[in-house]
Parts: structure tokens; C-alpha cells; sequence
């Protein structure tokens, strides 16, 4: 007899019945049970039956399923007449959620199909889709430890659940229009009107031009026709959310290649179980409206991923010309996480004119997650719904248990055991304290499901982040040690971590605002470092930044900082008369001003002398619409390396010149990518390392990121880049997580440098 422990994500995504399925296929007496960590079965019969049954564990897998170790051991024969799923038992030890999980196509046709009996259920779903992350409790993951225990089954589901020949065996969120949460709106005005009713009043009102709110797996979207200049306007008014680009969600991929042009993988990404939002380059003369993402040659793309999804879009009523896209965003006020309660919904979306909910309660927001393209391989910019919290693994790291705060911006928090770090969903930015209220009674639920009791807490070094604050205060009630990492070089730690590299890499960390050591912002950074310790080797030439965080969204005021000249300042029309004046004068007086090496900042500062933005009303405007200039040039350019204050120069010299804005651009691209490699060159030829990471959020361009990774390559160098972690600041706590395990000794003491 075997006996068969398999871990990595088992749990929610229908294994157990899989194994009794192939069990029974292949002869095999025995049992499968869930263990918390892993799934254990016990398995009896001939050898060549055994060894089928192996290989069919490993090859025939539900597809949303991940076998990360399987370890294998004899055992003597006992007496077995069948094979049989016996009751999960809870044990300690490494722990895999599923995320939650898109609807899938076997559960999609039964939805639009009047002889099912799910017909037009809005929470239809089976083992291979459905919620997972967001509605479980604590582990195993079974029905009376998720948000759905409140929901008793109907026989006609018992049956199914029960039944290991159906689909549905074991899938805890099983539910029909009998039995299952229902959908209503939620204004005084509207009580009463549930189910079906509530869909129809919702479409007619998106139909109408008009604006709802839609409670999905993870929190509210807020919804209206992406083709509809007016109502986009409205949503952005209501909003106040001036410019930053909406997402869309199309109805499907026939409407996406109408709109966008899309790759071969970016379609499987789009279209894949996570069904997260995909960045596509948009087609000139589309029918979305241009209010949508203004000034960006890109559009942020998803399909529906829940029944209610592809309800609101093909519900069987009198409408016959229904919008194929919807504006689909994130149901919050600026700054602060997505909305999951019913009461604060109707609070803060008043301007809507419906508010469509549910009665299944989540228990763990989870925004969707955004994912770039680079070079043909997947970027991600937000990791939450669909990713989150799938472990990275890390080889050679000692066992002991870390909680690491992230950020301030872009907040995800880190629970790292051993060799696993599990990365949150997306919290959002900890300026606001409704958010660390979130962020607090995250890191509780998290801590609880993973059975993980920090021995050690990470955070940033800056003294005035609340994540910061919060560390400390999570520290001294736990009693435990504290650790501060640099912004920086927890950046390059995170693109380190998840490549899975422990060796010495020259960090090149390209970043907004980050405090440094010396006490200045740092943010153009080249570093020697291992996972222990760092180096600070070289640095962008320092430049003031004068105004404090207003500094980070006007970048007019680097501009003049550079430029050094207030008459030339005033030809470019970079600000009114006044605010040069003032900021010219603080610069000179040396008043709120801080010293800075941000490359984030030197790409508004190129943006604003460029006529591009000089004023963001979003983080990461400046250089988004520097970068969709760039790529509109056709021009070449001679490689020349120059240090940062150069390039600055020349592309000022040459706008001054009336040289062609979109290719003075891509010049500045062109230029920095030459610097960097030219660091990283003679950094390599001193150290003679020859890998390097790139990491921070100014890495999210696409254009800078690829000619800097072309350029390292022609020089002989192996280049480490993120793909399923966020570069920004939204992956700097699996970095933080990562210092911490490295460091802490054995002994209990921390040996941090």
C-alpha cells in the first residue's frame, strides 16, 4: 500500500474527487482526505495499477489545481473494500489557498440554458470555478468554514455534493436559485426588488447611459457604457477621478480584437482562470469612448469572470442593443480599499443610480489584478484577485515565520514561513486610516488561514510611514524583533526573491520616492548586493525637489530645479508667474527642499518641458503619456551615453530647437537605457558579477524596461525581471519578507546589517 501526500494548491479546486475519480479507474482501494497543508490518500492495489494511478495524479490533474511535491511511501496492506473521500483532518504545516477562481465554461453554458436548473443563477458555479480566497474562514477549505455556511443546501444540491460522479462533488460553494445568496438593490427606495428583477432594472439603467455600483467575489465595481462619453464623464466627475485610465470589461474577445490588437498571450492571460485586466495597445478610430483612458495608447481589458458578470451583459429580457463594454473600476473613494459592506456602499455611492448586491459575505477584499506585457512576457502591475496569496518559493531561506508591511503606497503585506512567502491581495495606500483599519484586520484574517505567528516584523526604513507605525506597534505587542529595510533595495530583494536567485546581483532600483539612508529620496539607485546585506555603488546625479510631496505630482518644479534658469522656465510656460516665482524662490533660499536621485521625477520633469503633463493628477501620469509619445516615434538614435543630467539637457536643448516632441521622447528613453547598461557595465567589469535585477516602479515602462534589458543582454550580462510580482511598490514587502528570513539567526537574535 502507498501512502501518497501531495501539497501546492489541492484544496478548493475539486482535487479530492478528481482522486476518487482516477482511484476508481484505476482499481485502487483506499481513501483521500484533506489535511490543511496537503492531501493525503492511501492507495492499495496491484503495481501496475499503482503505478497508473501515480502517473495519472501527476498528468490528469484538474486544471486549476497545482501539485508542488508529491513524496511517495510504502506501507503495509490493510483491509480497503472501496475507496472513499473520509473527513478532512486539520494539521499544522505549510499552508496553499486557492484564489478565487473565474467562472468556468462547463458552468457559463449551464447558465444560459432554460432545461438547467441554474438557469440564470447568479453564484452558479462547481470544483473548477467560484470563490475561494474571499469567502474562506480558516482551513480545510469546506463549506462550514466559508461565508457560505450560512446557506444550507437544498437536497436537490446535497445530492450533487454528495455524489462522486458529479461535477459539483465537494465543491463547497454549491448553491441554485433554491438554495444560494441572492442578488438585490439596496437603495430605501428599492427594497424588494431581488434576483432576475434587480439584473433587469441594473441593465436598463447602464442601457440608459445611467451609472450602478455591482458587488462582485471581491468587493464593488463601478459600472457604465465604456462607449458613452457622457456617462464616462459623469463616473470621472462623481469620481473625482480627473484622467487616470478606467478599466473595461468586454463582454468578449471578439469585442476586445475589435478594440485593441492583442497577442497570442496576451489572450491566453486575458481569457485564463484569473481573468485578470490585461494592458493592450488600442486601435486608432475604436468605439471606446476617449474619455475612457485619455492620452494613453492603452486600454486595461477583462472579461467577465462571474455569473453576475455575464448576466449583466446577456440577460434574456426586452433590450436588444446593450452595451459590449463596460467601464468596470474598483468601487472605493481615492486612496482608500475596495468597498465590501452594503452599508458604507450606499453611504459613499450615492451619485449612482443603482446599487446591485449580494448576500454572500467577503470576508478578504481582493481587487482585480492588472498584468502588462513585456518583451512578450506577462508584468504585472497589481497582484490580487486570481494570483493572491499563491506562495513564492525561495530556496535555502531558514525556518522561521516573518510578517512584512509593504509600502505606503500600493500597500500589500507579506507572510512568509520558511522557504514560502505569500504576498497579499492589494490593500491600497495606507495615507488614509480607513485603510490601515483594512490592512490591520487583513494581517489578522491572513494570519489566522495561513496559521502563521510572525517571529520577526519588516518594514520600510522612512519614520514617517503608517506601515512603519504600525510594524512598530504590531511589534512591541507581539514582543518581537523589528527590522527596517531600505525602499530600494527591498526592491531588488522582491525581483530576487521571485526568481529564486540567492546570489549577487548589481540592483539597478528605479523608483518614485523612497527614503535613503542618508536621509534624502532616493529613487535612481545601482546596487552590489546579496539577500543580506547591500551596497549602495552609484546613483543618478542628485537634483532638489522643492515643495515636499507636492513636488511628486507638479513636475514643473523639477523641471526648474534642473533647467536652473527662471527666464527659460517662464518661455516654456511651465507654471504661472506666481508659482515659478515661489518655487524658485524656495530653491534658492533652500526652503522645503530635499535632495533627490528619483528617476521617477526626472520622467515628469522631461514631461513637463515636453508640453506632455506638467501637472499629475495620478501617480505615474507624467510617464505614461511620456511613454505612449515615445512609441509614436519612428526616429532612431545613435547610442550615447550621458549621465541624468545630461539627458535632461539635451532633450531641453533640442525642444528648445522645435525638434518633434514624440521623438525627443524617445530619445530620453533611449538615453537613460544607454546609461544604465553604461553603469551596470562598469559596475560588472569592477565586480564581476554578472546578473542583474531591475526592479521599482519606474520599471513598469515598458519601452524603458525592454531597451535597458536589450542593451544588458548585448553586453553579456543574465538580467532578472518581474513578472507575476509587481516591480512597484506593490511587490517591496515579498523584499522585506525576504531580508528578514536571510537574517534572522537561529539563536532568536537578529544579525541585520
Amino acid at each position: 500500500m502507498l501512502n501518497i501526500k501531495i501539497f501546492g494548491i489541492v484544496q478548493g479546486v475539486g482535487f479530492r474527487p478528481f482522486v476518487s475519480r482516477v482511484a476508481r479507474a484505476n482499481k485502487i482501494f483506499g481513501s483521500v482526505s484533506n489535511r490543511g497543508s496537503y492531501v493525503e490518500i492511501f492507495a492499495q492495489g496491484s503495481d501496475d495499477d499503482l503505478k497508473n494511478f501515480l502517473a495519472a495524479l501527476q498528468t490528469e490533474n484538474p486544471p486549476r489545481s497545482t501539485i508542488l511535491k508529491l513524496d511517495v511511501n510504502h506501507l503495509p496492506d490493510e483491509k480497503f473494500s472501496d475507496f472513499q473521500i473520509v473527513d478532512s483532518v486539520h494539521e499544522a504545516g505549510d499552508i496553499f489557498v486557492s484564489p478565487d477562481i473565474a467562472v468556468c465554461e462547463k458552468c457559463a453554458a449551464e447558465l444560459f440554458d432554460p432545461n438547467d436548473r441554474r438557469y440564470l443563477h447568479p453564484f452558479i458555479n462547481c470544483t473548477a470555478c467560484g470563490p475561494r480566497l474571499t469567502i474562506l474562514k480558516n482551513m480545510p477549505y469546506d463549506r462550514e468554514r466559508t461565508s457560505m455556511d450560512e446557506f444550507p443546501m437544498c437536497a436537490a444540491c446535497a445530492e450533487e455534493y454528495f455524489n462522486p460522479s458529479s461535477r459539483r462533488f465537494d465543491a463547497q460553494p454549491i448553491c441554485c436559485n433554491d438554495c444560494g445568496p441572492e442578488v438585490y438593490l439596496i437603495r430605501n427606495e428599492e427594497l424588494g426588488i431581488r434576483n432576475w428583477e434587480a439584473i433587469r432594472h441594473v441593465r436598463k439603467i447602464l442601457a440608459g447611459g445611467g451609472v450602478a455600483a455591482i458587488k462582485g467575489i471581491g468587493g464593488f465595481h463601478l459600472a457604465c457604457d465604456a462607449k458613452n462619453f457622457s456617462a464616462v464623464q459623469r463616473l470621472r466627475d462623481s469620481k473625482t477621478r480627473p484622467s487616470k485610465p478606467f478599466a473595461v470589461m468586454f463582454k468578449n474577445i471578439s469585442a476586445v480584437e475589435r478594440e485593441c490588437f492583442l497577442s497570442d498571450a496576451e489572450k491566453n492571460f486575458l481569457d485564463s482562470p484569473q481573468k485578470p485586466i490585461v494592458l493592450l495597445q488600442k486601435k486608432i478610430g475604436g468605439s471606446i469612448a476617449v474619455n475612457v483612458a485619455p492620452e494613453i495608447n492603452r486600454l486595461g481589458v477583462m472579461l467577465p469572470y462571474t455569473p453576475l458578470h455575464l448576466l449583466i451583459f446577456d440577460f434574456p429580457d426586452e433590450l436588444k442593443n446593450f452595451p459590449d463594454a463596460l467601464i468596470m473600476t474598483s468601487g472605493n473613494p481615492s486612496g482608500v480599499p475596495i468597498t465590501i459592506d452594503d452599508a458604507e456602499a450606499e453611504k459613499i455611492f450615492d451619485f449612482c443610480d443603482a446599487i446591485l448586491s449580494h448576500d454572500r459575505k467577503i470576508l478578504l477584499r481582493a481587487d482585480d489584478s492588472v498584468m502588462d506585457f513585456i518583451d512578450g512576457r506577462p508584468s504585472m502591475i497589481r497582484r490580487s484577485r486570481g494570483y493572491a496569496p499563491l506562495p513564492i518559493f525561495f530556496d535555502g531561506a531558514k525556518k522561521f515565520s516573518v510578517l512584512a508591511l509593504g509600502s505606503e503606497l500600493k500597500n500589500t503585506f507579506c507572510l512568509a514561513k520558511n522557504n514560502l512567502l505569500y504576498a497579499s491581495p492589494y490593500i491600497g495606500d495606507v495615507g488614509d486610516l480607513r485603510t490601515v483599519e483594512v490592512l490591520e484586520a487583513s494581517i489578522k484574517r491572513m494570519s489566522d488561514l495561513l496559521e502563521i505567528v510572525p517571529e520577526v516584523i519588516a518594514c520600510d526604513l522612512h519614520p514617517r510611514y503608517r506601515t512603519t507605525a504600525l510594524a512598530e506597534k504590531i511589534s512591541a505587542e507581539l514582543g518581537v524583533e523589528l527590522v527596517k529595510v531600505q525602499h530600494h533595495y527591498a526592491h531588488i530583494l522582491s525581483c530576487m526573491a521571485e526568481n529564486n536567485f540567492g546570489g549577487e546581483v548589481i540592483g539597478v532600483a528605479f523608483d518614485g520616492t523612497g527614503f535613503g539612508d542618508d536621509g534624502t529620496i532616493w529613487g535612481g539607485e545601482f546596487f552590489i548586493c546579496d539577500t543580506k546585506t547591500y551596497e549602495r555603488a552609484a546613483a543618478i546625479k542628485s537634483f532638489v525637489q522643492a515643495g515636499g510631496d507636492k513636488s511628486s505630482r507638479e513636475g514643473w518644479r523639477i523641471a526648474l530645479s534642473l533647467m536652473k534658469n527662471f527666464e527659460l522656465a517662464r518661455e516654456l510656460n511651465l507654471a504661472d508667474e506666481k508659482n515659478l516665482r515661489g518655487v524658485q524662490f524656495m530653491l534658492e533660499k533652500n526652503i522645503n527642499c530635499v535632495r533627490s536621485t528619483s528617476v521617477g521625477r526626472l520622467f515628469d520633469a522631461a514631461a513637463a518641458i515636453l508640453g506632455v503633463c506638467k501637472v499629475s493628477s495620478y501617480e505615474g501620469e507624467a510617464a505614461m503619456k511620456l511613454q505612449a509619445c515615445a512609441e509614436r516615434s519612428t526616429k532612431i538614435f545613435r547610442a550615447e551615453f550621458k549621465t541624468s543630467d545630461e539627458i535632461f539637457s539635451e532633450v531641453l536643448s533640442r525642444r528648445l530647437d522645435g525638434e518633434n516632441i514624440f521623438d525627443l521622447a524617445k530619445l530620453f528613453h533611449e538615453r537613460l537605457a544607454e546609461m544604465t547598461a553604461g553603469i551596470v557595465e562598469e559596475l560588472s567589469a569592477r565586480t564581476k558579477i554578472k546578473t542583474v535585477a531591475m526592479s521599482g516602479g519606474v520599471f513598469q515602462n515598458s519601452l524603458l524596461s525592454s531597451l535597458t534589458a536589450e542593451k544588458l543582454n548585448r553586453r553579456g550580462l543574465k538580467v532578472l525581471r518581474h513578472e507575476l510580482i509587481p516591480p512597484n511598490d506593490g511587490g517591496i514587502c515579498l523584499g522585506q519578507a525576504l531580508n528578514a528570513l536571510q537574517n534572522f539567526s537561529t539563536s532568536g537574535r537578529r544579525n541585520f546589517y
